[in-house]
């Protein structure tokens, strides 16, 4: 039964730094990712154009009429 219980108080003692084990590689991960998607969307962006001057060209025209 002492040990039973040992087990029990040493799973609540240790959840805070299960926790962390876990939680703090997937941050790093997600931080990463994150920095790399918008990296590329950049790239994508300045390689790809998207046609916002065709936008602005059209919107000049129908402010002029």
């Amino acid at each position: 039964m002492i040990k039973v219980l040992a087990v029990a108080v040493c799973v609540v003692f240790l959840q805070g730094c299960i926790t962390k084990i876990v939680t703090v590689p997937v941050k790093v991960a997600y931080k990463t990712t994150k920095g790399v998607v918008k990296g590329t969307a950049a790239v994508v962006g300045a390689v790809i154009p998207d046609g916002d001057d065709e936008d602005q060209d059209e919107t000049k025209k129908n402010n002029k009429d």
